[in-house]
């Protein structure tokens, strides 16, 4: 690379990290709260068998899982404001990432709440403990470690998927290497540079989630 690239390198990274800070994390972040809200309160209804509201959560599975994230984006932002729903750029990406990986991540969490042994369940209800009891103190805390290597690949996949939000002018750091090479014209070096710093956040996530494996497998009594 020339001196002129390293250059545009060196003055535009500040720039990508900090919308990473502004925009990308709180983007990621509040999907990932939305989707985690989600998934829980459409696995527990699943788990509970309640058969208009599981059928109700099974439909929304399936449309989310059978369209692109893509599309889900144009139609919230983009179509919504013909029927006269209007959203900003940055509320209608929150809802839609959320929406779109709390599908996912519901197939997780029920799975792992189904791995929990019926009889504990039966155990709670003879020691006179309700429903939610039973779900918050025994099933749930189990589920979870079963269910916490795939939601932590959600979050990493969330971080990636925010590029997206882009597309919906939603100024977050792929955005901002987008109006930089706008100016400049070095796609290679630019993109270059976004892809790495997404490597490194992923990377970080990935440490993190094998730290927290490790913890939780002690909780549970095994050998990390």
């Amino acid at each position: 690379m020339n001196d002129r690239v390293w250059r545009i390198l060196i003055d535009s990274f500040p720039k990508l990290v900090g919308y990473a800070v502004k925009v990308t994390v709180p983007l990621t972040v509040l999907s990932f709260a939305l989707a985690m809200a989600i998934s829980v309160a459409v696995a527990f209804i699943q788990y509970a068998k309640v058969k208009v509201l599981s059928g109700l959560c099974r439909f929304y599975i399936w449309i989310i899982r059978g369209t692109p994230l893509l599309v889900q984006l144009y139609l919230v932002f983009y179509g919504m404001p013909s029927i006269g729903i209007v959203l900003e750029a940055f509320p209608a990406a929150v809802i839609v990432l959320g929406f779109n990986e709390g599908a996912y991540m519901a197939e997780s969490v029920r799975g792992a709440l189904d791995s929990v042994n019926v009889g504990q369940v039966e155990a709670g209800y003879c020691v006179r403990m309700n429903y939610l009891q039973i779900m918050t103190h025994i099933v749930f805390p189990q589920a979870f470690r079963v269910a916490f290597p795939a939601l932590s690949n959600s979050l990493i996949s969330m971080v990636k998927s925010t590029s997206l939000a882009a597309t919906i002018t939603v100024m977050e750091m792929f955005r901002q290497a987008q109006v930089i090479n706008g100016r400049v014209y070095e796609s290679l070096a630019l993109y270059t540079e976004v892809a790495l710093i997404y490597l490194a956040i992923c990377t970080i996530l990935t440490f993190l989630q094998h730290w927290g494996e490790k913890k939780l497998a002690r909780f549970g009594g095994n050998k990390a």
